[in-house]
């Protein structure tokens, strides 16, 4: 299993402090989140505080949690994401989904769509876009919504490919095949959008990509977001169970902007990924 954190919280200066501290405790990734305007946070450009990321880590995977790419151009993120690619020695991760409506940069925004099957097709036409894209060769394409002709992007990425971690909804097909394509997946939990996706249906949701992923696609990654219990052996036992199930990553994800704060969000970064079980 492996660890990621979300700095949910901060200034420029107190996230690049948290993303050092991160690796130096031993955390596997560290992740900004891609937001416009949600509520009356301070929020910052993910690809902006990425490349500084980059350039202040050498070993940690780095990310933000998640991408919403159907509002972004996919031309613009196959060009930002190869050049953090690059910045960071090849240890860029792209989880990436549909994003919130809830984000004034669907809903308080003219030429911005909230419908749900609308924003899933402009999520595939830019999956297939990047595809296209990172080979470093001539393409074109023509989608559903987008379409691109004669062009080549290069360099290529250092990773080949840079990971894609797909939110797919459980158990809906249709979003189920779309993360199964891919290289990792982050579950939502259709039965309670709430909660975390119990142990086991990850396992049965493994189960069924398992079943529908191409035998040769290479490792694929399930990553589950949530907070671990401050008690040691629970926490152990959490990770054991998901662990179990099929799970390979663990993104510890603080989302109350009303409790969190930077300093809180570093002290738990110190601790390590898991609370160390004490002797006795």
């Amino acid at each position: 299993m492996k660890f990621g954190f979300v700095a949910t919280c901060g200034s420029t200066d107190q996230i690049l402090q948290m993303a050092v501290e991160a690796e130096r405790a031993g955390w596997d990734g560290f992740f900004t989140w891609d937001g416009i305007s949600v509520g009356p946070y301070d929020t910052f450009d993910p690809w902006a505080l990425l490349g500084a990321v980059a350039a202040t880590t050498s070993t940690i995977r780095i990310g933000a949690m998640v991408f919403s790419l159907p509002r972004r151009k996919p031309w613009e993120v196959a060009r930002q994401a190869v050049t953090v690619d690059h910045l960071s020695g090849g240890r860029l991760v792209m989880p990436v989904g549909l994003g919130a409506v809830d984000d004034g940069g669907y809903s308080r925004v003219s030429g911005e769509t909230t419908d749900i099957r609308t924003r899933a097709q402009l999520l595939d036409d830019t999956l297939a876009i990047l595809d296209r894209a990172w080979t470093g060769e001539p393409f074109s394409y023509d989608g559903t919504h987008h379409h691109v002709r004669h062009m080549v992007f290069r360099p290529t990425p250092v990773q080949s490919p840079i990971p894609i971690w797909v939110v797919g909804a459980w158990p809906a097909p249709r979003s189920m095949r779309r993360a199964s394509t891919r290289q990792g997946v982050l579950p939502a939990n259709i039965a309670n959008p709430m909660e975390p996706l119990p142990p086991e249906e990850i396992a049965k949701m493994l189960a069924w990509v398992t079943e529908h992923r191409p035998p040769d696609a290479g490792p694929f990654d399930v990553v589950v977001e949530g907070i671990l219990p401050a008690d040691p052996g629970e926490a152990h036992a959490r990770i054991q169970g998901l662990a179990d199930a099929g799970a390979t990553w663990w993104i510890e994800s603080r989302w109350d902007f009303d409790r969190e704060t930077p300093q809180t969000l570093l002290d738990r970064i110190r601790q390590g990924p898991v609370p160390s079980v004490q002797p006795g």
